[in-house]
């Protein structure tokens, strides 16, 4: 699985078409093929006080080199005594992810993070807050302060350093963990949640990914497929409209945002895109690549089951779900091949395997109104 799928750290998974019984409502399914290897690839930050972890999550534009001095620092003081010397600490100083939405530094058993630029520091307080409650207690990585601090300009958090999943074992990647994480988050009570918090952002970043498409992959020859299956969604599915639901949503799930807390289990992480709304799209991703052949009906089935069983409000408990899963996954479709398309372009090379499967995916799409969920902005 490339990272850019994703950003989960260049694991790979089977590709297969999902079996004739299950049913995937009206998001296309493509043809098996072979195990896709990742991709994501790491080169040395020019920061003597830094340095890059392997598997670094390092694409499009990165970060300043001011910003990741500046971030080690920060983090080496979360973890040291003012004025101490000396350290043999774990990781010092390394460079775990390294985007223009986002830069991450390791120092022994801490992380801080630099947001996005433009960043809102009262609703990330609010998101950062609501994952130190203790309802959310093994579900949301807590941070090690109540709110981010400005640094360069940048929002910062700091984080407690978590053991991400294998990239070397997709076998064991912990589909069951991820689905009753989510089912515990989803069903969270509503009083739990701080007056003001904002809606989940899950259609506002597939917005943010076909803008940056039409700024710079526009004259690929896939873009008018993309942004055709793009036009077909409902409004609030390209972030156009007010996000239905009320449940507490991450976002932005994949396997890359679970870690595990030291001597503890699963947890989610990031906390960006936190906030209420329908908790079907925080099943989308697993829900699209099933549905594309990316990843196996294996996979697909303990997730979902695993999610049923813990009693996840986001799907019936029984009986087809893609009535429900079928928009926020042709929306998350969308989003994946706009990404891929523009990291395809900027490195001035062909898709993948991974990557043709869902820019074709998009090109049946263009010609099928969505599923129930919601209405379609254009139809073929």
């Amino acid at each position: 699985m490339p990272a850019q799928l994703g950003s989960c750290a260049g694991i790979a998974f089977p590709r297969g078409t999902p079996s004739a019984t299950s049913p995937v409502g009206s998001l296309p399914r493509s043809s098996p093929g072979s195990p896709v290897q990742g991709t994501s690839t790491g080169s040395p930050v020019p920061v003597s006080t830094v340095r890059r972890a392997p598997g670094t999550s390092h694409q499009g534009v990165s970060v300043s080199a001011t910003v990741l001095r500046a971030l080690a620092a920060t983090v080496r003081g979360a973890v040291h005594l003012p004025g101490q010397h000396g350290c043999a600490c774990p990781a010092p100083g390394a460079v775990l992810a390294d985007r223009e939405d986002a830069a991450v530094v390791r120092h022994g058993e801490a992380v801080a993070k630099a947001h996005a630029p433009g960043t809102d520091p009262r609703e990330l307080a609010l998101r950062t807050a609501l994952a130190a409650h203790p309802a959310l207690g093994g579900v949301l990585l807590p941070p090690l302060r109540p709110g981010p601090v400005e640094l360069h300009g940048r929002p910062v958090t700091l984080w407690p350093y978590g053991e991400p999943v294998d990239p070397e074992d997709p076998e064991a990647a912990p589909w069951e963990a991820a689905a009753r994480l989510l089912a515990r988050l989803h069903r969270t009570d509503p009083g739990v949640l701080p007056p003001g918090l904002p809606a989940m952002r899950g259609p506002a970043r597939a917005a943010r990914a076909v803008a940056r498409l039409r700024a710079r992959a526009a004259a690929h020859p896939a873009a008018p497929a993309v942004l055709a299956a793009w036009s077909a969604l409902p409004p609030w599915a390209r972030g156009e409209a007010p996000v239905p639901g009320s449940a507490l949503c991450h976002g932005d799930v994949h396997l890359g945002q679970l870690v595990r807390e030291r001597g503890g289990g699963w947890v989610l992480i990031d906390v960006d895109d936190l906030g209420t709304g329908d908790p079907a799209w925080d099943l989308a991703r697993p829900a699209a690549w099933y549905a594309c052949g990316i990843l196996g009906p294996g996979e697909w089935a303990r997730f979902l089951s695993a999610y049923r069983l813990a009693g996840g409000p986001a799907v019936p408990a029984q009986g087809d779900p893609w009535p429900v899963l079928d928009v926020p996954a042709r929306a998350v479709t969308v989003q994946s091949a706009a990404l891929a398309l523009v990291k395809a372009t900027g490195a001035d090379r062909a898709l993948d395997e991974a990557e043709q499967s869902l820019t074709e995916a998009c090109v049946r799409m263009a010609g099928l109104a969505p599923g129930p969920a919601g209405e379609s902005g254009t139809s073929s």
